[in-house]
């Protein structure tokens, strides 16, 4: 694997810090927030410079139901051909559920949701792994997730799960060491033996993020300092194998350049401690599992020329084919939308889950929905004011989110205009205006008559 060193997580409101920020070997950036022929200036001047600069998808579900969407991959193909990238990354999560292989209802999460550790969810991930190698020109690795909630009734612990992935299709790993403490707390899964039972061989490169316990759940914020005990696990990490790369990341209430800098300092640090750990003498476990784990008794199923085809560029040699049972992907389906729909519509909570971790999910799914709505759409909460919050987390109760946050903005406005709000004349005017101008004809507000549509398309 090409070593790629120390880096951090490119977005707009530190670019300038990032550009001048020394030490710094690469960047990820969020693949869907850029788009191919437009770069921004800031990763042009990087490139140039010789950075690597790596996409990180965020919006291809694969470990959903459905097989990955051919756009969203073409999509991520192009950006990684547009930043000569060596590689590109993405999640073990699910993140839309419903639509036509259950008869229900789209459901988007705009959150990176867990897939449950069961032979079904595993052979569904597999092919649609390699559906996207084959249509990505360069290497895919995946990432865990942080996560609030387990699933009843897994076969498998994360160990377990992605050294079968990994073996099943080729796949590289890019391990979150935040999001193996977020899991320690959350669901009680020690970060040690899972780290002892992945195939560290498969390592791309390593996520470094900080977060906030609240109540005895921890929240993976990306808005906070990175703690001693994730930076614990990194140390760990480093003394099983030499990480390829290292990035932190940070999303949100971003610090000057000189705490971020310290927090770089303190990773380059921790990985050091690894390396003169007596754990980093010693072999690193093997990825291959043994015959009586459960990652050694795989039944794949290949052709001959679906196996000849795993060393095309997207792919890994010598990985071979996987398909899905027939049924797996719609008990998939079925599962994975009614806990989306209990998150997002109200509907009840299914059996064997924790009721309490859900409704810590479902109300972080919505601020995290208020949040991102409002960086799409900054008009929204300077025309509601300090209204906004407390109106979309209304309308969330009501309104699962079924496209992407931009049509969630415009579907918030919509709702609000057609209810009569807000109740400000002016705000209202404006409000129209604004939806106006990004979605057509004025929506008809709920209840009033002829007359008073046209006198409130007048203003």
């Amino acid at each position: 694997m090409r070593r790629l060193g120390t880096g951090i997580g490119w977005r707009p409101e530190i670019a300038d810090a990032v550009e001048r920020m020394p030490g710094i070997d690469w960047v990820e950036v969020v693949a869907e927030n850029i788009c191919p022929g437009h770069l921004p200036d800031s990763l042009v001047r990087l490139r140039e410079r010789g950075v690597t600069v790596i996409p990180h998808g965020v919006a291809l579900g694969l470990g959903g139901a459905d097989r990955p969407d051919e756009n969203r991959l073409t999509a991520l193909a192009e950006r990684a051909e547009a930043l000569g990238a060596p590689l590109v990354t993405e999640h073990i999560a699910f993140v839309r559920a419903g639509g036509a292989l259950t008869a229900s209802p789209h459901l988007e999460a705009g959150h990176l949701l867990p897939v449950p550790r069961t032979r079904d969810a595993l052979d569904v991930l597999c092919e649609n792994v390699r559906i996207a190698q084959e249509a990505l020109p360069v290497p895919l690795a995946l990432e865990n997730i942080a996560a609030l909630f387990s699933w009843p009734d897994e076969e498998l612990t994360e160990g377990q799960f992605l050294a079968e992935l990994v073996e099943r299709t080729g796949v590289r790993l890019l391990i979150d060491v935040a999001n193996l403490h977020t899991n320690h707390v959350n669901r009680g899964e020690d970060p040690a033996e899972a780290l002892a039972a992945l195939p560290l061989d498969a390592l791309a490169y390593v996520h470094v993020a900080g977060g906030i316990e609240r109540d005895g759940v921890w929240h993976d914020s990306h808005a906070h300092p990175v703690p001693r005990q994730v930076l614990d696990i990194l140390t760990d990490l480093a003394a099983r194998v030499t990480p390829p790369g290292v990035l932190l990341e940070r999303d949100d209430d971003f610090p000057g350049p000189a705490e971020l800098e310290r927090e770089l300092e303190a990773i380059r640090g921790a990985v050091a401690a690894g390396r003169r750990d007596p754990l980093a003498e010693r072999a690193a476990p093997s990825s291959s599992a043994g015959p009586s784990s459960p990652a050694g008794r795989t039944t794949t199923r290949a052709t001959g020329a679906a196996a000849a085809a795993g060393a095309t560029a997207g792919t890994e040699a010598g990985a071979v084919a996987v398909l899905a049972p027939v049924g797996a992907r719609q008990r998939l389906g079925v599962g994975q939308t009614a806990v989306l729909s209990a998150l997002v519509a109200g509907t009840p909570v299914p059996e064997g889950f924790d009721r309490v971790r859900l409704g810590v999910q479902a109300r972080a799914l919505a601020a995290k929905r208020a949040g991102v709505v409002a960086k799409v759409a900054p008009e929204l909460p300077v025309i509601l004011e300090e209204g906004y919050r407390e109106a979309f987390l209304a309308y969330a109760r009501v309104r699962p989110m079924t496209g992407g946050y931009r049509r969630d903005a415009l579907d918030f406005a919509e709702h609000l205009l057609k209810v009569g709000r807000p109740a400000d004349a002016r705000a209202r005017r404006e409000l129209r205006r604004w939806w106006r101008d990004r979605a057509g004809p004025a929506p008809r507000p709920r209840g009033l008559g002829a007359r008073a549509r046209v006198l409130l398309r007048r203003g």
